[in-house]
C-alpha cells in the first residue's frame, strides 16, 4: 500500500464517524469490458470488508440484454471474499412485465423464499436489474396476494414491498464511479442512502478512491429524510 493509501487507511481508523456497514457499487456493463474489469471488483468487495463492510450489493446495469447471461456466469466466477449471490432479471421474473403472477401461489412463496435466502448471502451482485422494473414486480405480487386474498389492502405497508424485492436491505453508502446518475438503481431500497460520485472510472478505480468514498460517508451527518 503507497504513501498516500496509508494516510487515508489511518485517516478512516482513528475518524469517529460511523463506517457504512452496507455498501453499494454501481458499476455498468461496459466498465465490465475494460481490461481488468473483474480483478478490479475482487479487490474492492475486499475493500469493504477490510474497511468495515458487512455487506456489499453490486448493480451492474445494463443496455444490451443479450449480454446478461454472459455476465451472470462471469460473475458467478469471481473471487470473493465472502459468499457471493448473482441475480438477473430472470430470477425475479422482471424481464418485460408480461410474467405469470397469477400462477400457483405456491411457486410465488417459493420466488420469495429464493429471495430471502438470496438476500442472506455477504455479497450480492444484480445484473440487468433495473430498480423500476423491481418495484413494479413487486407491486404486481401485492397485487396477486390482494385478488388472491391473502392480503389485506388496508394493511399493506412499506414491509410488504421491501419483502417482495429481490434484494430488500437499504445500503447506507452508495458508490457511482464515472458519471453523475445511477442508472436506475435499487428506487426504493437507496432512498436514504449516501451517494457518493467520482469521476474515476471503474478500470481506474483503486484502494484511495475507495477510501476517499468512506471518509466522505463518515464526515457526513445522516438525516434519513428528515
Amino acid at each position: 500500500m503507497g504513501l498516500y493509501d496509508t494516510y487515508l487507511a489511518v485517516r478512516h481508523r482513528f475518524h469517529g464517524g460511523d463506517t457504512p456497514e452496507h455498501v453499494a457499487i454501481v458499476i455498468t456493463e461496459r466498465d465490465l469490458l475494460a481490461d481488468g474489469a473483474f480483478g478490479t471488483l475482487s479487490a474492492a468487495l475486499g475493500w469493504a470488508f477490510e474497511y468495515g463492510a458487512d455487506r456489499v450489493t453490486v448493480s451492474v446495469s445494463v443496455l444490451d440484454a443479450a449480454v446478461v447471461p454472459t455476465l451472470v456466469r462471469e460473475l458467478r466466477q469471481v473471487d470473493a471474499p465472502r459468499r457471493l449471490v448473482v441475480r438477473g432479471p430472470e430470477d425475479a421474473a422482471l424481464d418485460d412485465g408480461t410474467a405469470d403472477f397469477e400462477g400457483d401461489a405456491g411457486r410465488r412463496a417459493r420466488e420469495r423464499t429464493e429471495n430471502q435466502r438470496s438476500a442472506d448471502a455477504p455479497i450480492r451482485i444484480t445484473v440487468g436489474l433495473g430498480g423500476k422494473a423491481e418495484f413494479a414486480a413487486a407491486v404486481r405480487e401485492l397485487a396477486t396476494d390482494v385478488d388472491a386474498g391473502d392480503l389485506d389492502p388496508e394493511s399493506i405497508d412499506a414491509a410488504d414491498v421491501s419483502d417482495r424485492l429481490v434484494f430488500p436491505e437499504e445500503p447506507d453508502l452508495v458508490i457511482k464511479t464515472g458519471a453523475e446518475r445511477l442508472s436506475d438503481f435499487a428506487i426504493w431500497q437507496s432512498v436514504y442512502a449516501e451517494l457518493y460520485f467520482t469521476d474515476v472510472n471503474w478500470r481506474d478505480f483503486r484502494k484511495r478512491d475507495y477510501l476517499r468514498a468512506v471518509l466522505d460517508f463518515q464526515d457526513r451527518q445522516r438525516r434519513f429524510g428528515r
